[in-house]
Order: structure tokens, then C-alpha cells, then sequence
């Protein structure tokens, strides 16, 4: 319902409508989503509790698959951020965008700044490097939102191994499609070893990393506990990641 009137605003004008719930309630906004993507028109989605990070409430309320399937959806830009400054950028690229609706996908928990803001929009790329390698790059990590600190602190691991490693940022696949053929290849890059971190399914990322690439993420339903301990459970940290890279050199 909250949806479809959204999308009832925005035809009859004059407002930017935006609506907000939990991420796993797509599912019942999904059919009017569908409809102001194919109809072309402004609407902003901000749906928290985007992952397992939402803690005790549960499987029954922790997106697994609902950012691979909202990425699936034909014109709808879905924004992950990974912090104030993405999050920022991403709103402002979701009023921008006068003929696709838009999903913001947030966190409960408290997350780590990754970025101060340097001027230019760079969530506008769908995705950017944001940490290099201190020396010859042999692996790149890829991740979004809530995860990025975990990508920062497996290149930290790594790299104090003696393995160059960098980190992509990627909050939105959609505007990354829309990229000069020369930003995406440089982007994505030429290391052997290519992993990706996301508290969801690997659905669409070989897109970055190849089908021979390392996923950390989910492969089934979460659990009833607090944020740390199901990342710990599930193995979505660091440590896994950077595993998970040795592994493939």
C-alpha cells in the first residue's frame, strides 16, 4: 500500500515521495517497485535492516536474497552505502534521477566511516577504488555497504603478509553498467585473485569477480543472535576474506 501511493504521488507531481521499512518488506512492495521502474518515474525506497547485521529479530527479518533480486529488477538503481558520506551520495543520486525509482539499502548497526567526503560524487560511478595497493597488486576485494570494513581490515591482513591488495567499494552495480568500457576494466583490474564480501548471495556478483572468484557472504538463512556473532557464525570477517584470497594465489 505505502508503496503504491508513492507511486501515486509521483505521477500526479510536485513531490519527491520517499517511504521506509525494513529491507525483507520488499517483498511486499515489490509488484508497485516493479511498476515505477516500468514506468519510469521518481520514487525513493530507504529500507534498513539489511542484512544479518539486524541481530536478534531473526531469519524471518534478515534480507538474504532481496538485494540480488531487487539488483535483478530492469531500471531501479539499488544503493548500498557503506557510510555517511555513500549514503549521502546516494540520496542525492536518487533525487537526481528523474526516470528510475530508486531502493537505499541501510544498516541497523553501527558501522565505520570509510570515506570523508572529497567533493566529488564518487558513489556516481557505481563503484570506485578506495584503497590501493602499497605495492604490485595480487588480490582485489570487492564489497558494499556494511562489509566495506571488513574488505579494508582483510587488505590490512594481507597486506602485512606481503600481498598487495586493494579495495573497491561498489554501491550500486547499476550505475557502474553505465561506465565508459575503459573505467569498468580499470576498476575491476587485472589481479589473478578477485574476492567479494556482501552479508548476502553471491547472485550477481561474478559480474566483478568471475565464477572462479571468492564470495564471503551468505548461502542460506541468518539467525537469532546479536550482529557480531553472526557475522563470527557465518564467517563473514576479515580473517576469511583474507583466507579465502591466499587461498587463490
Amino acid at each position: 500500500g505505502m508503496a503504491a501511493a508513492m507511486n501515486g504521488m509521483a505521477l500526479h507531481g510536485g513531490v519527491i515521495p520517499y517511504g521506509g521499512t525494513f529491507l525483507c518488506f520488499a517483498d511486499y512492495s515489490r509488484p508497485a517497485i516493479r511498476l515505477a521502474a516500468l514506468m519510469g518515474i521518481r520514487v525513493v525506497h530507504v529500507m534498513t535492516h539489511d542484512s544479518i547485521g539486524l541481530g536478534e529479530d531473526g531469519p524471518t527479518h534478515q534480507p538474504v536474497e532481496h538485494v540480488a533480486s531487487l539488483r535483478a529488477m530492469p531500471n531501479l538503481y539499488v544503493f548500498r552505502p557503506a557510510d555517511a558520506v555513500e549514503t549521502a551520495e546516494c540520496w542525492k543520486l536518487a533525487l537526481e534521477a528523474k526516470t528510475t525509482p530508486s531502493v537505499l539499502a541501510l544498516s541497523r548497526q553501527k558501522t565505520a566511516g570509510v570515506r570523508d567526503s572529497a567533493g566529488e560524487n564518487l558513489c556516481a560511478r557505481g563503484a570506485y577504488q578506495l584503497v590501493g595497493a602499497s605495492k604490485p597488486a595480487q588480490v582485489t576485494i570487492f564489497s558494499s555497504g556494511t562489509e566495506l570494513p571488513i574488505a579494508l581490515a582483510a587488505r590490512d591482513l594481507l597486506e602485512a603478509d606481503g600481498v598487495g591488495a586493494r579495495v573497491v567499494s561498489v554501491p550500486c552495480f547499476e550505475l557502474f553498467e553505465t561506465q565508459p568500457a575503459d573505467y569498468q576494466a580499470a576498476v575491476i583490474g587485472e589481479t589473478d585473485v578477485r574476492v567479494a564480501v556482501e552479508a548476502g548471495v553471491r547472485q550477481g556478483w561474478d559480474r566483478f569477480i568471475g565464477s572462479d572468484g571468492a564470495f564471503i557472504g551468505m548461502i542460506g538463512f541468518g539467525g537469532s543472535a546479536p550482529d557480531k556473532a553472526l557475522y563470527a557464525h557465518f564467517g563473514i570477517t576479515a580473517e576469511a576474506v583474507a583466507a579465502a584470497a591466499k587461498a587463490k594465489l
